[in-house]
Formats: structure tokens, C-alpha cells, sequence
């Protein structure tokens, strides 16, 4: 169907790609928790964020950027405990929101005073995540046909319909954390846990991480 713009194989690409956004990681969970403690301008701040962070590391990996640092064992080592140090603030830090928060009175929930950056926390995930690097390189390669003369044009349509799926995707987590900030407002216990155990994911995240060979 887009053989003629360098693109192969396009089916098995979208189902690819779908189980992969699918999957849940620290971006779209991030989404979802920007949403359901700051609403949905935030939400789609930090969705703005993930989108920005994922043309910038397909742009790298056009330019082969990403495929020296996959090579690079000293570089991809650096990227990788930077991604995990920054999973890891983020995972302390909203534990110990929750944890300032047990003593005080009638304060809302998810609510925190201080306004924070959700897009460039967000930004900063995609840009020191080298999963998706290493994602870019590997998986994007396989649907591009090599021979074809402009390769820039099939990264570009195979970029887009990334950003299609994931916009959708993320729109989906956005209003899913608006909903449940309604049910959290009425419920501190529930609210709690879920802060509490996405604090742990983040964690979780950075741990697996710092454990990649």
C-alpha cells in the first residue's frame, strides 16, 4: 500500500505498534498521573511532552545518531542511568507528596500546591528512556525499504502514524485520569494506594533500568 514511498509491510508494522503503545511504560503512566492530579491541560501538556520526545529520537535515529549510541556501550551506559535516576527522583518524589500530604486537613487530593513542569518532566522521560532508542533503531528498520531513494519520506509517514496512535492512545489515559480524580475526591484510602503504588512503578521502572545489559 506504501511500498512506492519506501514503506513495507505496513500491516505488520501497525500491529506492532499498537501492542507497543499498548504496553504500559513510565511515559503513558506519567500521562495518566499529570491527568488525574493536575487535569487535562496537564495531562495533555505532558502527552505534548512523550509526542515531542518520540519525534526527536526518530529524527535521531534517521540521522543515526541512535545507532552510534546503541553501539556505544560507555554512551548508552550513561543514557541508561540517567533514565534510571530520573524514574527514580520521580518515583520518590510522589511518594513523598503522598506522604506530606496524611496530616493535613480538607486538602484536596492529587491537588499539590506548587505548580510543576509537566512537559519537561515528560520530555526528559522520552529523551532518557534508551528503550526507546534502542526501539527506534530496531523496529523502525524492518518497515523501511532501503533502496528506496528518499528514506527520509518513509520515517516521516511511519513517525506520523506513530504520533497518530499514540495522541489517540494518550487522549484515552487523559480523560481516564480526569475520572478518576472524581473518584479519588470522594475516596482518600483509594487515592492513597493509587498514588502510592505509582510512586513504586516509577521505581520499579528505574530498577529494571539500571539492570539492563
Amino acid at each position: 500500500m506504501l511500498e512506492a514511498f519506501g514503506v513495507i509491510n505496513i500491516w505488520t508494522y501497525l500491529v506492532g505498534l499498537t501492542m507497543i503503545i499498548l504496553a504500559p511504560g513510565p511515559n503513558s503512566l506519567y500521562v495518566l498521573k499529570s491527568s488525574s492530579s493536575l487535569g487535562v491541560k496537564a495531562g495533555y501538556q505532558a502527552a505534548s511532552g512523550v509526542l515531542i520526545g518520540d519525534a526527536v529520537l526518530i529524527l535521531l535515529s534517521y540521522l543515526g545518531v541512535a545507532s552510534l549510541i546503541q553501539t556505544s556501550p560507555v554512551l548508552f551506559t550513561i543514557i541508561r542511568y540517567l533514565g534510571a535516576a530520573y524514574l527514580l527522583y520521580l518515583g520518590i518524589k510522589i511518594i513523598h507528596q503522598l506522604m506530606s500530604k496524611k496530616g493535613e486537613e480538607g486538602a484536596e487530593m492529587a491537588r499539590p500546591k506548587k505548580k510543576e513542569n509537566v512537559f519537561a518532566k515528560s520530555l526528559t522521560l522520552s529523551l532518557t528512556n534508551p528503550k526507546a532508542i534502542l526501539f527506534y533503531v530496531s523496529f523502525f528498520i524492518q518497515f523501511i525499504d532501503y533502496t528506496y531513494e528518499h528514506t527520509w519520506a518513509s520515517y516521516l509517514i511511519l513517525a506520523t502514524i506513530l504520533e497518530v496512535f499514540s495522541i489517540v492512545y494518550l487522549s484515552v489515559l487523559i480523560f481516564l485520569g480526569t475520572s478518576l480524580t472524581q473518584m479519588f475526591k470522594n475516596n482518600k484510602v483509594l487515592a492513597n494506594l493509587g498514588n502510592g503504588l505509582l510512586g513504586m512503578f516509577f521505581m520499579g521502572f528505574a530498577a529494571r533500568l539500571a539492570s539492563l545489559s
